[in-house]
C-alpha cells in the first residue's frame, strides 16, 4: 500500500490561519507584527525563499520590509543593519537568509541578532534554550517538521527517530524536539558509515542532508514516516528532495513530497514566530 502524502501546503495554510486571530488582536492595540528581511547577493533560490516568505507574511496580516545588499557588502555594513533593526520598535522579527556572500562572517552575524527578534531560532542563546529543555525561538523547519508528525498523529514517545544531517539549522535542533517527544533519536550524516543499515531501523526518519536522493527504497523499512527536509537543483532544473520519493512512497507509511511538504510549513512557522515575538514584546503578549 502506498504511502499517504503529507500536504505541507494545506496544513501551512491552517497554521497560517490560526495566527490571524493574534494578529487582529494586536492590532487592535496598535501593534502589526513586523519582519526585517536581509538579503544579501543574488543567489536566485534565496529571492525565491525571500519571496514567499514575505508573501507569507502580508497575507497573514504582518508587516515585513526588505534590505537588500551587493553581493560584496562588507561585514560591518551588515552588522550596523541589524543594530539598527534590533533597536527599532516596529521590527519585532529580524530574518538573516543564507547563505551569507563568502567575505561575511556568518556565525557573527548571526549572533548579532537580538534573540528576541531572532524569529529563525538561529541564536545561541534560543538554541541554548532548546538544548536545556528551557523556553525560546525554535527553528522553523524542526518545529514545523514536528508540527506536521503531529498533525498525522504519528507515534513518537518509545519510536526509533532517525535525523540524516547535523547542521544547526535542522539535523540537531531536529533530534532534540525528538528527544522531548520522547522518541529514541540516532544522528547520521554523509558520512556515517552503513547509511542503510541504520536507516531501516527507523520508525521515522527525517532526510536533511542536502543530497538529492539519497535515501533509497532498500534504506527504509514498511510502515516508516519519513520527512523530507532536502531541496536540492538538479541538472535538467528540477527540484528533488533527499529522498527517492517515487521509489520510496510505495513502501513507506507516510511520506513528505518536495516541493510541496516541509517548505511551506517551514515559512508558516517563521509567520507564527513573528507573531509571537510581537506579543511578547508588548506587555506581554496578545
Amino acid at each position: 500500500m502506498a504511502a499517504k502524502i503529507i500536504d505541507g501546503k494545506s496544513l501551512a495554510a491552517a497554521v497560517r490561519a490560526a495566527a490571524r486571530p493574534q494578529v487582529e488582536r494586536l492590532a487592535k492595540r496598535g501593534v502589526q507584527p513586523g519582519l526585517a528581511v536581509m538579503l544579501a547577493g543574488d543567489n536566485p533560490a534565496s529571492r525565491v525563499y525571500v519571496r514567499n516568505k514575505v508573501r507569507a507574511c502580508e497575507e497573514t496580516g504582518l508587516r515585513s520590509e526588505m534590505h537588500e545588499f551587493a553581493a560584496n557588502v562588507e561585514e560591518s555594513v551588515l552588522l550596523a543593519r541589524i543594530a539598527r533593526l534590533n533597536g527599532d520598535a516596529r521590527v519585532h522579527g529580524i530574518l538573516v537568509q543564507l547563505p551569507l556572500p563568502r567575505q561575511v562572517n556568518a556565525a557573527r552575524v548571526l549572533a548579532a541578532v537580538s534573540p528576541a527578534k531572532d524569529v529563525d531560532g538561529f541564536h545561541t542563546e534560543n538554541l541554548g534554550a532548546l538544548v536545556s529543555g528551557q523556553p525560546g525561538v525554535v527553528p522553523c523547519t524542526p518545529a514545523g517538521v514536528l508540527r506536521m508528525l503531529e498533525h498525522e498523529q504519528v507515534p513518537l514517545a518509545g519510536r526509533h527517530a532517525v535525523v540524516v544531517g547535523r547542521s544547526n539549522i535542522v539535523g540537531k535542533p531536529m533530534a532534540l524536539l525528538l528527544l522531548q517527544k520522547d522518541a529514541t533519536v540516532t544522528i547520521c550524516h554523509s558520512k556515517t558509515a552503513h547509511l542503510g543499515e541504520i536507516t531501516r531501523q527507523a520508525d521515522v526518519l527525517v532526510a536533511a542532508v542536502g543530497i538529492a536522493k539519497l535515501i533509497k527504497q532498500d534504506m527504509v523499512k514498511p510502515g516508516v514516516c519519513v520527512i523530507d527536509v532536502g531541496m536540492n537543483r538538479l541538472a535538467d532544473g528540477s527540484l528533488a528532495g533527499d529522498v527517492d520519493f517515487e521509489a520510496v512512497k510505495a513502501v513507506a507509511g507516510w511520506i513528505t513530497p518536495v516541493p510541496g511538504g516541509v517548505g511551506p510549513m517551514t515559512v508558516a512557522m517563521l509567520v507564527t514566530n513573528t507573531v509571537r515575538a510581537a506579543a511578547q514584546s508588548n506587555a506581554g503578549g496578545a
